[in-house]
This record gives structure tokens, C-alpha cells and sequence, in this order.
């Protein structure tokens, strides 16, 4: 099994720039589909960003509102997803969370639901001031 462990949260400005990290203990790391969701206060919780790795190179998705401004990547000799948020705005805030599951985004299974996906972090915080 997979456990996520997020870091890299924080506060910036408008504008500014962080970057997410997302360590997982799992020696098949490389088959699982990695996300970031989001969810701030008194909301759903939403899909960021997704990496489906596969031997000709994977997939990535965004939703549209941080198309451009989010790149996820992904390492797979350190079991390691980034978020790199640039460009960031005040509607970015909220808490960050890594998810992780071997079936999301294959054989019809949705990348963009939370129900999706089987583990998941704690949450990183980030907050954007205006």
C-alpha cells in the first residue's frame, strides 16, 4: 500500500510561486495514478491535477482554472509527485491533497473523482494573500 505524505504548503502572495511534494512508500509506485485534489472551507472537495504514468510516457489532466499555471510531475526513482503552482491567486487557497490508486484513470475509471482513489495524505495548507 501506498502512503502519501504532502509537504511544501505555505503562505504567499498573489502572484507568487509554490511547489508541492508528495512522498509515497510503496516500491510500485510507478503503476499508481497520482493526483492533487484541493478543498477549501465550506467546499467539495476538487480535482487540481493528475499523472497516469505509463511506459510511452503517461498523461497528465488539469482542470481548466489552473491550466498553465499547475505542472504536475512525477519521479518515480524518489516515489515522488510535484505540484509546481505558479501564478498563483487568492482562489487558489486551500488545502492540498495528494491521492494516489492504481485504477484511476484506466479501463474507464474516472481521474477526476475523489471516490477514485483509495489513499490519501493529510492535506498541505496553502494560502494566497491578495
Amino acid at each position: 500500500q501506498v502512503q502519501p505524505v504532502e509537504s511544501g504548503g505555505g503562505l504567499v502572495q498573489a502572484g507568487g510561486s509554490l511547489r508541492l511534494s508528495c512522498a509515497a512508500s510503496e516500491r510500485t509506485f510507478s503503476s499508481y495514478t497520482m493526483a492533487w485534489f484541493r478543498q477549501a472551507p465550506g467546499k467539495e472537495r476538487e480535482f487540481v491535477a493528475a499523472n497516469t504514468w505509463t511506459w510511452s510516457g503517461g498523461t497528465t489532466d488539469y482542470t481548466d482554472s489552473v491550466k498553465g499555471r499547475f505542472t504536475i510531475s512525477r519521479d518515480n526513482a524518489k516515489n515522488t509527485v510535484y505540484l509546481q503552482m505558479n501564478s498563483l491567486k487568492p482562489e487558489d487557497t486551500a488545502v492540498y491533497f495528494c491521492a494516489a490508486d492504481t485504477r484511476a484513470g484506466r479501463n474507464g475509471r474516472s481521474t477526476y473523482s475523489p471516490s477514485s482513489y483509495t489513499y490519501w495524505g493529510q492535506g498541505t495548507q496553502v494560502t494566497v494573500s491578495s
